[in-house]
């Protein structure tokens, strides 16, 4: 169904949904261009045409699972701060934000395809990335333990960074190295203590 459609969906067909939506983003994030409808409506226990009822083209596909994961990470800021320190949920936050990335560099060459059919599906992106940063940085500022003069933009800009460095799945352990270095400089330091 379209997402134009205002129709809520019967809770069967959402949960369809859902899952061609999670089978995409695993498709997608290890077989790039290379992943087939076939093996993503397989992979979510659905028939093709259940595919296709959800998501008329590729290209409709590919942009769902961009925006869904764009809202599952800008959600995700909320309710790590529900259920882990302001510190923690940061770090947390950061390690989504690089499987996110690496999800969108295996759709990189699907996305140039939606933007070539005249969709726009990084429209919120920015927006969205930087409430959540923001959200966390004055949880971390509000609990002592972030300093209080970091831009959001910054976090972002070496978020960005490490993704770019090291944002494969087989970078996995120096990603988390790298992420682990930019919370040292997000830390708040007790007064005269070196930075």
């Amino acid at each position: 169904m379209p997402a134009t459609d205002p129709r809520p969906l019967r809770a069967d067909a959402q949960r369809n949904r859902d899952r061609l939506l999670d089978a995409a983003v695993r498709a997608f994030a290890h077989e790039g261009t290379e992943a087939t409808l076939g093996a993503i409506a397989k992979d979510a226990g659905v028939g093709i045409g259940t595919l296709y009822r959800h998501f008329p083209t590729r290209e409709a596909l590919v942009e769902a699972v961009y925006r869904s994961e764009l809202a599952r990470l800008h959600d995700a800021a909320a309710d790590l701060l529900r259920s882990l320190p302001p510190e923690a949920a940061l770090r947390t936050w950061m390690d989504r934000f690089v499987d996110y990335m690496t999800t969108k560099r295996g759709m990189a060459d699907a996305l140039r395809a939606v933007i070539a059919s005249g969709g726009n599906p990084f429209a919120q992106s920015r927006d969205l990335l930087m409430a959540a940063i923001s959200t966390l940085l004055h949880a971390g500022e509000a609990a002592g333990t972030v300093r209080s003069d970091i831009a959001p933009e910054d976090v972002l800009a070496g978020l960005t960074g490490v993704s770019l460095a090291a944002g494969e799945p087989a970078q996995r352990d120096q990603a988390g190295r790298l992420l682990d270095l930019l919370m040292d400089g997000l830390r708040r330091r007790a007064p005269g203590v070196p930075g």
